[in-house]
């Protein structure tokens, strides 16, 4: 039985899944202590670009520690990230209240 993806600090090289989602591997997730973060502010690398994606949802499965983001897709679009496309995870700060970056214009 495999004791998972030997990636323990970043930055690490990765690829977008076929649903444009990218794995955050259970033992990065411990070693960045990022367990109970539901959104994160994530820094990727793609074709000596970098780009930083804000208020991403961390999605977890029941049983493991792993996480997935998707790369919005205003983001796929723009820089041309394809599904199978190799991207490298440079940073990740998690963030424990999402924050929104636009203002409510209706009254209180």
């Amino acid at each position: 039985m495999s004791k998972g993806l030997p990636i323990n600090n970043l930055p690490y090289r990765t690829r977008a899944y076929i649903n444009n989602q990218v794995l955050i591997p259970a033992n990065l997730v411990r070693a960045l202590g990022i367990e109970r973060a539901r959104y994160a502010d994530i820094v990727i690398s793609f074709n000596g670009l970098v780009i930083e994606l804000r208020n991403v949802l961390l999605l977890r499965t029941k049983h493991t520690s792993s996480r997935q983001f998707t790369i919005p897709r205003e983001i796929r679009e723009l820089y041309g990230i394809r599904p199978m496309d190799q991207i490298e995870v440079i940073q990740i700060r998690p963030r424990y209240v999402k924050e929104f970056e636009t203002e409510l214009t209706r009254p209180v």
